[in-house]
């Protein structure tokens, strides 16, 4: 079987999100707030530990109360921002705002970082002839990431589940993001970091293969296998 075809997931794949304390210092200035040191060290640790930060540690439970929302979060905009911003105000923050300014931060291109092999392995692919997607469970817009970080032009189709209502693993998706490409499932390769999800292209007739989830100084060359399982 020749591979056509490349799927990519996007968070914890082909970018990472920035750190919690690096999310919540942006969050902080962008409304003017400031924090003593301990405070903020606080904080960020029970951020963390609700997984309030998309793309994030997960959260180590879930409330009941978000249980069905947290469940279902990328199927639309409103449930992704309302499954986060639940978890975040599972946190006494001290300015109410700063709930909204920390979900708006991380959709922001500056708040993540292509893994440093990224430009180089779609780049590589792109000169074999191989059509590339992305296909992420997501609330919002992660185009501007990939131009403002350069990889746009690489890719060929972006299939968001927001946009379709539907989430990985549910094989829909996967069909849609084959189908967008021009391509058979069976000559498509699909990569992500989540077995769960990433691993429903599988039923559909995908090869699949996955990386760690990693931060990106931990993980510098995480993608380069997947140019030779194209070879």
């Amino acid at each position: 079987m020749a591979i056509k075809g490349v799927l990519f997931d996007f968070s914890g794949t082909l970018f990472r999100i920035e750190s919690v304390d690096s999310w919540l210092r942006a969050a902080l200035d962008a409304r003017g707030t400031e924090l003593a040191e301990d405070e903020f060290s606080r904080l960020a640790q029970e951020l963390a530990a609700a997984g309030a930060l998309p793309g994030g540690s997960s959260p180590g439970t879930v409330p009941a109360h978000l249980a069905e929302l947290w469940a279902t979060r990328d199927v639309a905009t409103d449930r992704h921002r309302a499954a986060y911003t639940g978890l975040a105000r599972r946190v006494e923050l001290p300015d109410e705002g700063l709930y909204d300014a920390l979900y708006e931060r991380h959709m922001t291109p500056a708040a993540w970082r292509p893994y440093p092999d990224a430009a180089e392995v779609l780049g590589a692919l792109r000169e074999r002839g191989v059509r590339i997607g992305v296909v992420s469970n997501i609330g919002w817009d992660l185009r501007p990431v990939f131009r403002i970080h350069g990889l746009d032009a690489l890719v060929d189709a972006y299939v968001l589940s927001y946009e379709h209502g539907v989430q990985k693993p549910d094989v829909r998706l996967f069909r849609t993001a084959c189908e967008a490409l021009g391509l058979d499932p069976r000559d498509v390769l699909m990569v992500g970091d989540h077995p769960g999800a990433d691993g429903g292209a599988a039923d559909l007739g995908c090869a699949v293969h996955f990386v760690d989830h990693l931060p990106a100084d931990e993980r510098p060359d995480g993608l380069r296998p997947v140019l030779d399982l194209i070879d």
